[in-house]
């Protein structure tokens, strides 16, 4: 396939509400897999913009996630260098899994362009050959055009039953796709022995390429339900129209696309790839990307141990100091500590079920959180009060805002600080406070050269990151 293919109709989605449950206590569900930098400089959310953006237009790249993370992927992706200003967002009403999240962004591109076709991605794949799948994207937007969903076929590297599998049936004529034969998900291992070895079954990678007409139509036969909410919705008026959508997206049974269309539909094309796939589904994941020492263990950040063998250690601050131990996990964080025989690792998402179950805020969030104009550290917490450790980078500015529900007392340890109360500004330095009431208009700016530190104590009934009114923002989003 040459290169100079008419991709004008292709628009990206990349699905990015998970939560990653799996990957804890290095992903918090407002911090999950996609956003970490544990498998390179990027994060895997940003290494999937990238190289998307290698073929398609930023602007015709749209991420579908819930109103919960949408700044917190918006932040993330605007934090680093170059910002992705571009990137448009699609919010689920609800989370329903992929078949409702994946209706909702063909739905929404059908309305834009009535010959759109959409390559869906997952947010937290790590790819090495981008330039093999661009090359397979193209592929697939041509078979594509014949009405076909396509799909990814990675090649099983070893008998696997966490995974799903696809059968290879007749090839497509002028094209490298072939017709899928059937669809086989999480088999025990004599048949994923079977499969490997008959070279006819490949991985589902959860990529796609399809119209949103052929989508849609297919939705409308095996998903009805989710195509008649979609309907609903785009009735309501704007009054009460999120809590309206919500109540109605809830109403859907969640379901994959996997099982929901894909597996039920004669219309799928299997495109087999090479392009360097590696599973980062649990923390064992580490030692596919970390250089192993000659007892074979992994140690990443401020590690000591003794007569440790076969064994996963991290830490990103503290001292950890590990003996005599064997086929074990130990991931030590700021706020929270694992320790379980790595051969459970897939079990780690019973304990953020029982965090959440809790109510505990080690499920939610790191204490550690970056946004496009520096960052904040937790340092305490109690019912009505908290405090950070807030660090705003040369030349920025935070949003004009305001809290309904919190004061703030803000006192500089560093740097100089431009603080606006009430319309009013003054000057901060180092040693000099501000206090703001609730429901007072402020904002606060680094006019200098250097770092501004500052202590932030913030007192009231409620202290959620969402209690913000914002009024104008260097960085268009709506929450902080």
């Amino acid at each position: 396939m040459e290169g100079n293919v008419n991709l004008d109709h292709l628009f990206a989605v990349i699905l990015g509400g998970g939560a990653g449950t799996r990957l804890w206590p290095l992903s918090r569900e407002l911090s999950p897999k996609q956003l970490l930098k544990l498998f390179g400089t990027d994060s895997l959310i940003r290494k999937t913009v990238l190289r998307l953006k290698k073929l398609i237009p930023e602007e015709n790249v749209f991420i579908v996630t819930s109103e919960r993370l949408l700044d917190e992927i918006r932040n993330h992706l605007l934090s680093e260098y170059p910002p992705l200003k571009k990137i448009q967002y699609i919010i689920e009403p609800a989370a329903r899994n992929t078949g409702p999240a994946v209706l909702l962004a063909a739905w929404e591109l059908f309305k834009k362009d009535k010959d759109s076709i959409l390559g869906v991605f997952p947010s937290d794949h790590y790819i090495e050959n981008d330039e093999a799948l661009i090359e397979a994207i193209k592929v697939a937007y041509e078979v594509a055009q014949k009405d076909y969903l396509v799909t990814f076929g990675l090649k099983p590297l070893r008998p696997e039953t966490g995974f799903g599998y696809i059968e290879l049936g007749n090839s497509i004529q002028n094209s490298n796709a072939y017709q899928a034969r059937s669809f086989v998900e999480k088999p025990d291992l004599k048949k994923a022995k079977e499969f490997v070895d008959s070279g006819k079954y490949f991985w589902n990678s959860g990529m796609f390429v399809f119209k949103a007409r052929i989508i849609l139509e297919e939705g409308r036969k095996f998903l009805p339900k989710v195509i008649e909410v979609l309907g609903e919705i785009d009735t309501f008026s704007d009054e009460n129209k999120e809590k309206i959508s919500e109540e109605a997206f809830l109403s859907i049974d969640p379901i994959s696309i996997d099982y929901g269309i894909m597996e039920k539909s004669e219309r799928v094309a299997i495109i087999p790839v090479d392009i360097g796939w590696k599973d980062v589904g649990s923390l064992t994941a580490l030692e596919e990307f970390y250089e192993k020492d000659e007892r074979r263990n992994v140690k990443i950040g401020n590690i000591v141990e003794v007569d440790s063998e076969d064994s996963i250690f991290y830490s990103d601050s503290r001292l950890v100091a590990a003996i005599g131990l064997s086929d074990l996990m130990v991931i030590d964080t700021r706020d929270a500590t694992l320790v379980c025989p790595k051969e459970r690792a897939q079990e780690v998402a019973k304990i953020v079920a029982m965090l959440k179950e809790k109510d505990a805020g080690e499920y939610l969030a790191h204490r550690h959180s970056v946004r496009p104009w520096g960052s904040f550290v937790l340092l305490e917490k109690g019912d009505n009060y908290q405090v950070k450790l807030i660090k705003v980078k040369p030349g920025m500015k935070l949003s004009e805002q305001l809290h309904n529900h919190r004061s703030e007392h803000w006192i500089v340890v560093k740097g100089t600080a431009k603080v606006t109360i009430g319309g009013k500004e003054k000057i901060l330095h180092a040693g000099e406070s501000a206090f703001i009431q609730v429901s007072a208009r402020h904002r606060l700016e680094n006019p200098g050269k250097i770092p501004v530190l500052l202590i932030e104590v913030q007192s009231g009934e409620y202290l959620g990151e969402d209690d913000i009114v914002r009024f104008r923002d260097e960085f268009g989003r709506g929450k902080d």
